[in-house]
């Protein structure tokens, strides 16, 4: 986050918040009454910092000091406190002159925070920070500019609601409240002294298998209190779910249950609907799901993954870029999952699930423009990236070590040795941090890492493409090629645009549309070959395969979509996975993968410099009467609506788009001059900003 100009606000050490945001967070899951902490290393906040400001006042003035924590207030480094602070809140007069004033804060509980106002000297811009390390840095903050609501309670917003239907089960009651949701369930009206039993499913099946389910809660009351009048009970954390079966002890009883459902409020930006309403519908669908997961950060799922994964949240942040376009909670999500130094293992502890974090650092920044998050944590890029580089190889390629996770999918392959998919990856993480040393002016280490990209890349294709087959093999292992095909450095190969036209072909017809080739097991490894064959002008196939597995979950009553979906497995078996009943999410982050194929394939939208500065515009209906929808951008939002006679663009508040179409008339405009790219494919600058452009296909 950065300082807010202008205003008081709270302020913190840079990263701070998210980092004690993402541990407090990380051990919310639960499984069956039991906490499940993560399986890699949570860093925390400092717990000691110290704030200073240099002012100049003509004659004195009143400061207004609030903290999050202990603290004291020094003048010119003098040992004296200016005044100790036993209250909330301090008010000091500062004397006349040029001084500096400095802020010690300590709490070991939330983040050491500091609220200031008055004297010029409100707390924001031109505040700086250290931990005691030497190093003084810019402060940050967000949105907390009330100083009596300091960063220690994320600002959710909620929202009441009633069960769409009660059903009376055995022993207890069934609450259905329509679809997936998230929050505390409270009971009104409650009547006599004991315990109320909820079992939250995602699913009918799980919330009537009572213990079984990976969820419950007892809620001890007591509504006898107060004289006999009745009391109104709440949760005291926070499920997700959308069925409850409800018990109580003999004596105990309940007026009406309501849900309050907790959320962070975000506008639906992106937007898509065509002439095929199952497609509609799926996109609507998706947006919730996504909605779901968007919370303090970027979630897997909300039942049982409430973890941030780096390669699930890369797919978060796609999806992102096409509906809700808030970042920050991507912020927030790639500053949790980056943690401190020193890095000692990878992140999440998989090889793989680091290469995503630089990813999604590049999409943001191609996305956003926002140079100064890229500033902020470039340091942090630095130090990853070298504990990358020394855990190579004699040949410069990366391997896993015994305490590292190699991912990649849950398919069976090898996963010991120097992998291609894993090279690629290394070698897009080297460009963009390149690229980034080049946009902050770094001039020693932009050279250094591009070369070591150039290397690895020339490398990568020597050693692992095979012309006999127009496929890369797998990897190798003690000095000897590992002589399978499989899909995955094809898809990243293709996504990073290392392949030329010939290859382009060869992969295509021999890895991405070959039946003989292994195929893909998980959903997240899955959008990647959709993204893979919309890329190789397959998007009408996309949007069957789109209509038949998400639309299956719907047939099935889905109302978010699920980790995974087996359209083979009967109804009973849907909701097995990880080898326990009812462990299947059905309420994803990359559940809602629709939302990126539609919104940068089928609309066409996607940006080519950073921030929108230039993009493309490219719609295809595939199949489709018509299309239309809109894309958000940093500047404001695209339009795009296309038929079998028009297509229409209205562009954003700034930047400079071209709009790439085929069309086999003679199209004509009055935007500006038509240029022929080929045969049949023509293009159209989209240069002043919020104009609409029309193009006359016949």
């Amino acid at each position: 986050m950065t300082a807010i100009k202008n205003r008081p606000t709270w302020i913190w050490y840079p990263g701070d918040y998210e980092i004690w945001l993402h541990q407090k967070a990380s051990v919310l899951r639960q499984f069956r009454g039991y906490i499940c902490p993560p399986s890699w290393r949570l860093d925390a906040a400092y717990t000691s910092v110290k704030f200073r400001r240099t002012y100049e006042l003509a004659e004195p003035a009143e400061l207004t000091i609030s903290a999050q924590g202990e603290f004291v207030l020094l003048l010119d480094d003098d040992m004296t406190p200016l005044r100790r602070a036993n209250q909330p809140i301090s008010s000091v007069i500062l004397p006349a002159g040029r001084h500096t004033l400095s802020v010690n804060v300590y709490s070991d509980r939330e983040i050491p925070a500091l609220y200031a106002s008055g004297a010029g000297c409100d707390s924001g811009e031109g505040w700086d920070v250290t931990a005691l390390n030497g190093k003084w840095v810019p402060v940050a903050s967000w949105t907390f500019q009330d100083v009596s609501l300091p960063p220690a309670a994320f600002p959710f917003a909620y929202e009441e609601m009633e069960p769409a239907a009660l059903e009376a089960v055995e022993g207890g009651t069934l609450a259905d409240f329509g679809r997936e949701t998230f929050g505390h369930v409270e009971f009104r009206g409650v009547t006599g002294q004991g315990r109320i039993y909820l079992y939250y499913g995602e699913s009918r099946e799980e919330a009537m298998a009572g213990e079984l389910a990976e969820t419950f809660d007892t809620l001890s009351v007591n509504g006898d209190l107060a004289g006999g009048t009745s009391r109104d009970w709440r949760t005291p954390v926070t499920r997700a779910f959308r069925y409850i079966q409800l018990k109580a002890d003999e004596g105990v009883s309940w007026e009406s249950v309501v849900h309050h459902y907790e959320y962070l409020p975000m506008e639906r930006r992106g937007e898509f609907r065509s002439s095929d309403a199952r497609l509609n519908d799926i996109w609507e669908l998706s947006e919730h799901t996504l909605q779901m997961n968007m919370r303090e950060f970027l979630y897997d799922g909300m039942k049982r993954d409430r973890w941030v994964w780096s390669g699930d949240a890369n797919l978060g942040f796609l999806l992102n870029n096409y509906s809700f376009f808030e970042q920050d909670v991507a912020k927030r999500t790639l500053i949790g999952l980056r943690g401190k130094n020193p890095v000692e293992i990878h992140i999440n502890t998989i090889m793989d699930y680091t290469f995503y974090w630089f990813l999604s650092c590049r999409d943001y920044y191609l996305y956003t423009g926002d140079l100064e998050f890229v500033r902020a944590r470039y340091a942090d890029m630095l130090s990853l990236m070298e504990f990358c580089l020394g855990r190579r190889n004699e040949e410069g390629m990366m391997e896993g070590y015994p305490e590292d996770w190699i991912f990649i999918d849950w398919a069976p392959m090898e996963r010991r040795g120097a992998l291609a998919a894993e090279q690629l990856m290394l070698c897009r993480s080297l460009e963009t941090v390149a690229e980034f040393a080049q946009a902050l002016g770094d001039g020693e280490r932009a050279p250094r890492y591009g070369d070591a990209a150039a290397e690895l890349r020339e490398r990568i294709f020597a050693t692992f493409w095979d012309e006999e087959s127009g496929a890369f093999l797998h990897g190798k292992l003690n000095g000897e090629l590992v002589r399978d095909v499989l899909k995955y450095p094809s898809l990243f190969a293709l996504r990073f645009g290392y392949l030329n036209d010939d290859r382009r072909e060869a992969v295509k017809s021999n890895v991405i549309l070959n039946d003989g080739i292994q195929k893909i097991v998980t959903p997240f490894m899955r959008f990647f070959e959709l993204e893979a064959m919309c890329e190789l002008g397959e998007t009408e196939r996309v949007l069957s395969e789109i209509r038949d597995y998400w639309g299956g979950m719907m047939d099935l009553g889905a109302t978010s979509f699920w980790e995974e979906y087996d359209p083979e497995q009967p109804p009973e078996l849907q909701y097995d996975m990880y080898h326990d009943k009812f462990r299947k999410s059905l309420c994803h982050a990359w559940g809602a993968a629709p939302i990126y194929l539609l919104g940068k394939y089928v609309l066409g939208v996607r940006p080519t410099e950073p921030g929108y500065a230039r993009y493309r515009v490219e719609p295809h209906t595939a199949g489709l009467d018509r299309i239309e929808g809109s894309v958000p951008t940093p500047n404001g939002d695209i339009a795009v609506y296309r038929d079998a006679s028009r297509i229409r663009v209205t562009t954003c508040g700034a930047g400079i788009g071209t709009l790439v179409f085929s069309c086999d008339g003679t199209p004509r405009t009055k935007g500006g001059p038509l240029v022929t790219v080929s045969e049949g494919c023509y293009e159209l600058e989209l240069a002043q900003p919020d104009t609409i452009y029309e193009v006359l296909l016949a």
